[in-house]
């Protein structure tokens, strides 16, 4: 399934749904954040997603990273609530999603990283290097957030 994302886009589908769903901000002891290119629409991203009936939020972070990345992480806090009905992220099976995002700060506890059905490539990469990454600008927003490092979340 592919996807495609609008951010305050007159030319947007309107949206038919709304899921819990989440990310996660995963930095390791060199200062380095883990992405994805994704392979839904070839962009990366921070892993995550949507939270199954019977697992708490912080299981869906674990759960998401680890089958995206190859990577066990703990959730440390929250770099924010992200439902801007302005970002619709519309999926070739014709759902319409407005986001509602829970992005979560995670650190690294074991494993090694690993490409999934997700994802076309998985990496640490450099704060520097982030800039020249294509991804969504929601995306870029939930980085930005993460690296400010505020002790208060982002609500949006």
């Amino acid at each position: 399934m592919t996807r495609t994302d609008y951010f305050n886009d007159p030319a947007a589908p309107k949206a038919n749904s709304i899921v819990p769903a989440v990310t996660a901000f995963v930095v390791n002891e060199a200062g380095e954040v883990l992405l994805e290119r994704r392979s839904d629409n070839g962009r990366w991203g921070m892993p995550g997603g949507v939270q199954e009936i019977g697992e708490s939020i912080a299981g869906t972070v674990r759960r998401e990273v680890l089958e995206e990345t190859g990577i066990s992480v703990e959730v440390i806090g929250l770099v924010g609530v992200f439902t801007d009905p302005g970002h619709v992220i519309e999926f070739s099976d014709g759902e319409v999603r407005q986001e509602f995002s829970l992005c979560f700060r995670a650190r690294p506890i074991s494993g090694e990283i690993k490409v999934s059905s997700e994802s076309f490539e998985v990496r640490w990469v450099p704060r520097s290097d982030v800039h020249s990454l294509d991804m969504a600008p929601t995306t870029r927003l939930r980085l930005e957030e993460g690296f400010r490092e505020s002790p208060v979340p982002r609500i949006s």
